[in-house]
């Protein structure tokens, strides 16, 4: 069975400048856990889910430092303090989405489909086709994917 026999067709997008307050709407609305965020020729460009609209409520974490001759020595990358202030203070899609998107082609086998969902811990998989978005893979998809057998 392949990504193209188990995906969800017209899939919810975002743009990189939709609100927070937007995607929010759109997951509860659709009862969804992730949105594909797309550009205008409908290429994946990041994604963002419930995990990163949590994000923002998360405490920020003070970086581990030492004092050595009265400086300081950060022990912990600045980009990476940085990265977590951006996507606590986010407010529009591209301030906050996971732009190194894991997806399939559409023509994937719905058992490498499943070892990269488990591999990577990932909830689901935007699939391609040509470069362009045509559908989703989630977790429920897999599983039912499976009865279908």
């Amino acid at each position: 069975m392949l990504a193209k026999d188990i995906m969800t067709e017209n899939v919810i997008t975002i743009k990189e400048d939709d609100s927070v307050e937007y995607i929010a709407k759109l997951l509860l609305e659709y009862n969804i856990s992730g949105l594909p965020v797309v550009n205008d020729e409908n290429e994946v460009v990041g994604m963002i889910t419930e995990a990163d609209l949590i994000y923002r409520s998360k405490k920020l974490k003070i970086p581990t430092h030492i004092e050595l001759l009265g400086s300081y020595i950060f022990l912990e990358s600045f980009k990476t303090i940085e990265n977590q202030i951006k996507k606590m203070t986010a407010y529009k899609a591209k301030d906050m989405m996971t732009t190194d998107v894991i997806t399939v082609d559409y023509e994937e086998d719905i058992e490498e489909i499943a070892s990269i969902m488990i591999d990577k811990k990932i909830n689901r998989v935007p699939v391609l086709k040509e470069g362009k978005l045509v559908g989703i893979i989630s977790r429920k998809d897999i599983i039912k994917g499976y009865t279908q057998k």
